[in-house]
């Protein structure tokens, strides 16, 4: 079975980790400091998927829609 992710992505994510630990992490529009483990993990997969690493499709995200409930005339 080969491996999910490749060394380029290894490397986005120990970057991020080490940039989040000193405190130099920055969010992408905002530009606010990130201090979680999860953001710092997901800032560097994105960054060696823009990089062209082997890195496996984000999960896509569904909208959520609000349903209309018709009343029911008897």
């Amino acid at each position: 079975m080969a491996s999910r992710y490749g060394k380029k992505a290894s490397q986005k994510v120990q970057r991020a980790m080490h940039e989040r630990k000193r405190g130099t992490l920055r969010s992408g529009r905002s530009g606010r400091k990130v201090t979680s483990r999860k953001q710092a993990i997901a800032i560097g997969l994105s960054e060696a998927r823009r990089a062209g690493g082997k890195v496996p499709k984000a999960p896509s995200r569904k909208r959520k829609t609000s349903r209309r409930r018709s009343s029911k005339k008897k």
